[in-house]
């Protein structure tokens, strides 16, 4: 028997806590439970496997930002964390909206427990119905295993390699490589030449959702399972016989499409700009790649649900506009670099920045694109940045989406050095301290009035002191765009152009979105 979310929150070791579920309360009722585990570690996601409900202590959450509480959460939802349930109480009186909102968003259910309850408790009640369950779903996972052995042993092609473990799960499978291209698919009782006329899921079908699961091959991720569970059947299953095929699949994929030389070579270059290797280690990488190591270059990171769907519209993008170029897709991250090198990079950089806007697949994902550095050694900055502008842009993201402002999925770092000056050089009480001395009195007259008169002064100084140009950009009448400016000038002192605060006014406004 299948466990479920709403049947955990309606068992007596959990009911107590009333447990009252803040986001994505429509998925409750059909999200399937492998495991209940608890953590207060916050990058506890890459420990998890996917299909756990994971129960935490408010301490922890209260005690970071709020950009730090939503990556929390997307990490979680990207891991495949089936729910997440946090305890209220004296530290976290509620759940951050910020939380609430990026767990809706990502489809993930979001559950409050008001009261306090043993996680031991719970767990050892729950956990032990699950262990029965688990040796049942590992019995058939290891029949599916061995029996795309067997195929594979007799020559199946992939079509028909996939078709048997779709027939033993039930459910829609397809190998995607990462270029997004189809590379061999089967549905229940539908193989080879059959699977194409089949296509998808009958029209009407419900599915629990979408299970991703990586298929490296010698080391190298080379494609993605993709695993189509109806509603009616066994995720828990799914998953765990999805996991184990990756071997078989690997092996099936060596015999038929094994990685080259480059394609090693620019996956071991990506991960090593990643973990900041030795400028060496990375011009020996970087040629072997077909970068030459020392020519301009920038780093991208593009973040989404739909990483590995993205990255034929990014290399094709690439491809145009950049002399040479390497991407590596790792879970819900897009990484790549690209060669600008030639007469004019920074020109080059603007381009690729304004293609990245026009590519339609970008609409629900944050891009990121990083500094120009002057060679390959430099890489890691260029990428680390790339990814602070990301964490950054995100709060932006976030008090845009509160206040109905338009989406921007691409982002510059240069767009943001202050921030990302400021978040190195600066701990938080500086930042803070520094904000109220600037900005203390317009901060408690938003906070009084409900007012919204700080954004005003930040579009202002972004808008160069623009009043016409700030009054557009905030939808406002000239004349009501001039009676807010009155009133900040009078809060703070004066007119900023005037009394020698411009810059201190602006900084105190970049900063106050990182406190």
């Amino acid at each position: 028997m299948t466990i479920r979310l709403q049947d955990v929150l309606n068992h007596p070791t959990l009911s107590v806590a009333d447990p009252v579920i803040r986001a994505a309360a429509g998925r409750a009722a059909g999200t399937q439970l492998r495991w209940i585990h608890s953590s207060e570690i916050l990058d506890i996601a890459p420990l998890l496997d996917g299909g756990e409900l994971l129960l935490t202590g408010g301490e922890a959450l209260a005690s970071v930002s709020e950009e730090r509480q939503i990556m929390y959460v997307r990490q979680l939802a990207e891991r495949g964390v089936a729910a997440l349930a946090i305890e209220t109480g004296v530290t976290l009186p509620s759940l951050p909206s910020a939380m609430v909102s990026a767990a809706e968003a990502a489809g993930l259910p979001l559950i409050e427990l008001r009261k306090v309850v043993p996680f031991v408790g719970v767990m050892q009640a729950i956990n032990s119905k699950l262990v029965s369950e688990s040796v049942a779903q590992l019995r058939r996972a290891d029949e599916a295993s061995h029996a795309m052995a067997v195929e594979l042993a007799h020559g199946g092609s992939l079509d028909r390699i996939l078709a048997v473990l779709a027939g033993i799960i039930n459910a829609e499978v397809t190998l995607v490589s990462l270029a997004g291209a189809t590379l061999a698919s089967a549905t229940p009782g539908v193989a080879d030449e059959d699977a194409e006329i089949a296509g998808s899921a009958p029209a009407g079908q419900v599915h629990a959702g979408l299970i991703h699961i990586d298929v490296p091959v010698r080391g190298i991720l080379a494609a993605q399972l993709v695993l189509r569970v109806p509603a009616h059947e066994d995720e828990n299953l799914a998953r765990t016989a999805g996991k184990r095929s990756v071997d078989i699949l690997a092996l099936a994929m060596l015999q038929r499409m094994s990685p080259g030389l480059r394609e090693v070579a620019v996956a071991a270059l990506i991960r090593a700009i990643d973990s900041g290797s030795q400028p060496w280690r990375l011009q020996q990488l970087a040629s072997a790649a077909g970068i030459p190591a020392s020519v301009p270059l920038v780093a991208v990171v593009v973040r989404s649900d739909t990483s590995p769907q993205l990255r034929t519209s990014v290399e094709q993008l690439l491809a145009r506009a950049a002399h040479s170029h390497a991407t590596y897709v790792d879970n819900a991250e897009l990484l790549a670099v690209a060669n600008l090198g030639g007469d004019n990079p920074d020109e080059c950089r603007k381009k690729l920045i304004a293609g990245l806007l026009e590519l339609p697949v970008l609409a629900r994902t944050l891009a990121a694109v990083g500094p120009l550095v002057a060679g390959v050694s430099d890489a890691p900055w260029s990428l680390s940045e790339a990814k602070l502008t990301l964490e950054l842009a995100a709060s932006r993201e976030q008090s845009r989406s509160e206040t109905g402002g338009a989406h921007h999925p691409v982002v510059d770092a240069e767009a943001f050095a202050v921030e990302r000056l400021a978040v190195q050089s600066l701990d938080p009480y500086q930042r803070r301290n520094f904000v109220r001395q600037q900005l203390g009195s317009l901060l408690d007259h938003d906070a009084r009035r409900n007012s919204r008169l700080l954004e005003t002064l930040e579009t202002w100084l972004d808008c160069g002191c623009n009043t016409a140009q700030a009054a557009r950009e905030l939808h406002l009448e000239r004349q009501s765009m001039h009676q807010r400016l009155r009133r900040i000038f009078e809060l703070c002192g004066g007119d900023p152009r005037e009394t020698g605060r411009l810059a201190a006014l602006h900084l105190a406004t970049l900063l106050a979105r990182l406190v």
